[in-house]
């Protein structure tokens, strides 16, 4: 079975629209933390900034979402090709290219925003595991390894969900050749390779791999039911998702939050299958939130891996102009200037992405064509024989 695709469909205008929205959601929440105190160590908060810390506490939801989509979109799409000719190379070339087009001009940018705020001193080329801009770990980072045997390069913490999505990546293809193909010997093979890793990767890596697996199979789940229920059920993700925003650890992905998440994963994601029908030829709205969701869902991986670069230098920046390091909940100035900083790593990230990310699919049919297609062989010119 394949998943149902096409912009027309009103689960890809959502996908669309929650991509963007979550990368906003996250970097509006790491703006917050970094130039707000916490709502917490206010002593009489306004109502202003409480909502504000509410709206902007859904990152480990909006992480739970990437990591839905993600199976959903690269699983789903692996099992759609499978058949295919080269179909595990091709699909090795777009993650790989997906994830180097992005996160090497971003390690690039890191380094340079180093150099201008003076965290990095230009002193050769570092090896060393625990400096955080070392050309070790500038490596490392792209294969995965941030949090499991180096740190984040950087500092730039969210990569840690970065070395899940590559692991996933690897895991789920090694997984579709074990159930699908007729060779015993690539069976065993994968077989013990996949119990390799779930021994070694970090258990929460391991356990997440099943939200990621929801979305891989949801996404051959058409979920029919009427638009009453499917309002009843959007009342039920957002009362779920606010509930555990109110009482749940929303800082630690851990396999003692497995569980909630799991459940918030799982009700979101049969919303999602029950979405899997076109929007009707006349509908005024879907062109509109397609329009918007395609916006921000393009440049919402840079946006993603580069928000936490563009505050640091913010932060400098602000520093050393105004000798401001931190906003004042009770300022609503200072509300104005978080605006202006969201707005800046926006415009940031978007122009990242009209430079770097951007030229993803134009890198991944170059090298496709020149690793996958087999040139064809010369003519051979015919010889004649005079007797």
């Amino acid at each position: 079975m394949h998943s149902q695709v096409g912009d027309d469909c009103w689960h890809s205008v959502l996908i669309s629209l929650l991509r963007g929205l979550a990368a906003i959601e996250v970097a509006a929440a790491h703006l917050r933390a970094e130039m707000y105190q916490g709502l917490r160590t206010v002593a009489d908060p306004s109502i202003w900034f409480t909502g504000l810390s509410f709206a902007t506490g859904f990152a480990h939801h909006a992480v739970l979402v990437f990591f839905v989509i993600s199976g959903w979109l690269v699983g789903g799409s692996l099992l759609d090709k499978i058949r295919q000719p080269h179909a595990i190379a091709s699909y090795a070339i777009d993650r790989v290219t997906r994830l180097w087009t992005v996160l090497i001009p971003t390690f690039v940018l890191t380094l340079l925003f180093g150099f201008g705020t003076g965290v990095v001193k230009a002193q050769g080329i570092d090896f060393h595991p625990a400096n955080e801009y070392s050309a070790l770990v500038f490596g490392a980072n792209l294969v995965g390894l941030q949090t499991i045997a180096v740190p984040a390069f950087g500092g730039n913490f969210p990569l840690w969900s970065l070395a899940n999505e590559t692991w996933y990546y690897l895991l789920f293809p090694l997984l579709v050749v074990l159930l699908r193909t007729p060779g015993r010997a690539l069976r065993v093979a994968c077989g013990i390779t996949l119990l390799l890793l779930a021994a070694t990767l970090p258990a929460e890596i391991i356990g997440y791999f099943l939200i990621w697996l929801l979305g891989v199979g949801f996404s051959r789940i058409r979920i029919e039911c009427s638009t009453a229920q499917r309002s009843v059920w959007v009342i039920l993700v957002a009362a779920l998702w606010a509930y555990y925003r109110l009482t749940g650890d929303m800082n630690a992905f851990t396999l003692a939050t497995m569980l909630p998440d799991l459940g918030c994963s799982l009700i979101f994601v049969v919303l999602l299958s029950s979405l899997q029908f076109k929007a009707s030829a006349t509908s005024k709205l879907r062109p509109i939130l397609a329009k918007i969701g395609t916006f921000f869902a393009e440049f919402s991986f840079s946006l993603y891996v580069l928000h936490v670069p563009l505050i640091d230098l913010l932060r400098h920046w602000t520093s050393k102009r105004w000798g401001l390091r931190e906003l004042s909940p009770d300022e609503p100035l200072h509300f104005a200037i978080y605006l202006g900083m969201l707005a800046t790593l926006l415009a940031g990230a978007y122009l990242s992405y009209s430079v770097f990310e951007s030229r993803t699919y134009r890198i991944r049919r170059l090298l496709k064509r020149m690793l996958l297609q087999r040139r064809a062989p010369a003519p051979v010119s015919p010889t004649f024989r005079v007797d």
